[in-house]
């Protein structure tokens, strides 16, 4: 009768250290997924920060008396008021972790990079500005890719 106590209780211990395995390896499950979220949420903040600074140059709160929003061309308040509206679209977007986010997000630093080249004049055309959105931008589609390998098709 002992003996088979003792094998129920092996095997009760056996059975929970496998439970307890299994809690352990399920996180690393999805770790390029979690990565990719808390780079999306990186990238929220950011889009936040941008598309509040856009605003503040709308409504005066930043620049001087020649830096008034009035006083620039048509050129430069539209692309102004297209950037504040859309990175606060994209930081929604990104922050909920959703396909829309990341599609709005990736047309807001498409459209800086195609600004700042194509079109000089507005921003004054920083190859700066250009690396780093395509630094993200190249973040993204990597985490992206790995994040999609880890799920089965």
């Amino acid at each position: 009768m002992s003996d088979t106590s003792t094998r129920d209780h092996a095997r009760d211990n056996a059975m929970s250290m496998a439970a307890m395995s299994s809690e352990r390896i399920e996180p690393d499950e999805n770790v390029w997924t979690r990565r990719l979220v808390l780079f999306l949420r990186v990238m929220a903040v950011l889009s936040i920060l941008k598309g509040l600074y856009h605003w503040a140059q709308v409504t005066g709160f930043i620049g001087g008396e020649e830096e008034a929003f009035e006083n620039q061309t048509m050129a430069w308040q539209t692309a102004t008021i297209y950037f504040a509206v859309i990175e606060l679209v994209a930081a929604v977007g990104l922050w909920l972790a959703t396909p829309w986010g990341a599609v709005v997000w990736l047309t807001t630093v498409v459209s800086m990079a195609v600004i700042e080249l194509m079109f000089p004049g507005i921003y004054g055309g920083s190859l700066i500005v250009v690396g780093v959105e395509a630094l993200m931008l190249a973040g993204y589609l990597g985490l992206a890719w790995m994040a999609a390998r880890e799920r089965p098709p």
